[in-house]
């Protein structure tokens, strides 16, 4: 279990826990790619040394991820980064809750490269969870973890995971047979997150599908021409998915490589 006494920015009165008949929640799942802006594939050439060293330009363009996030309610967020050199020592997912004034944030590291980089993945939201863990997925090269957030402390709490998977098919399939076990004992649960499968209907994705409720996935990859779906969001009821669309706007397709996955439910 994490220590949630890192998570408080500000408290608001009344946003503890989900508990209102019919409420309404906004979700969002966005890899951010640590703040480098991507217009074109050039740019994974050109623009990789800001994955290790700090640029000026990093946080006017997180500054302009904030305002794309500032209207939802759970914020689910991969490759962030959790202080280190590139990022001038700044926690990003801090950062960006701060700037979209998220009263709760956390971040979870996955893999720690010395100064030079603190890959996480991070929550930020408008409710208190009740519980927060880290679990570290299985695979040949480590460095991959998912996020567990739960809201409420009953039986029909809401459990939310966000994942960033590895890039090999078969290290996939071990993750998410770890996830299958984890998620198991729950009743109400959202997966969100860059689960990098480059197809719709690939075979580490059939137990979500037979579990869970998804619509059509929308391309949010690359963001400037989208064609692939990698960052993907699955609900299993109560919760009631009312939507999930891609945030397209001119802003989203130069902050990131990957568009904004955006989610209405009702619960």
């Amino acid at each position: 279990m994490s220590d949630l006494a890192t998570m408080a920015l500000q408290h608001k009165p009344g946003d503890d826990v989900i508990d209102n008949a019919g409420q309404r929640i906004r979700l969002l799942s966005y890899n951010i790619q640590t703040g480098i802006s991507t217009t074109r594939y050039s740019h994974y050439v050109t623009h990789s040394w800001k994955h290790v060293l700090p640029h000026a330009q990093r946080f006017s363009n997180l500054d302009r991820v904030a305002s794309q996030i500032r209207e939802y309610d759970i914020v689910g967020l991969q490759e962030v980064d959790a202080g280190s050199l590139r990022s001038g020592y700044v926690n990003l997912t801090q950062y960006l809750g701060e700037k979209a004034q998220f009263p709760f944030w956390y971040d979870q590291t996955n893999r720690h490269l010395g100064r030079f980089a603190r890959n996480s993945t991070g929550l930020l939201s408008r409710f208190n969870p009740s519980e927060i863990s880290e679990h570290r997925l299985p695979g040949r090269i480590p460095g991959r973890g998912a996020l567990l957030i739960r809201y409420g402390t009953r039986q029909d709490s809401l459990v939310v995971l966000i994942l960033h998977l590895a890039l090999g098919r078969r290290a996939r399939l071990r993750q998410l047979g770890y996830i299958s076990e984890l998620v198991n004992e729950y009743r109400h649960v959202i997966l969100m997150g860059d689960l990098n499968e480059w197809f719709l209907w690939g075979r580490p994705l059939r137990w979500l599908h037979a579990e869970f409720v998804e619509t059509p996935s929308p391309a949010t990859f690359p963001s400037g021409c989208p064609i692939f779906a990698l960052d993907r969001l699955w609900v299993r009821p109560r919760a009631t998915l009312s939507s999930l669309t891609v945030h397209r706007s001119p802003t989203a397709r130069i902050a990131s490589d990957h568009l904004p996955l955006v989610a209405t439910l009702r619960w």
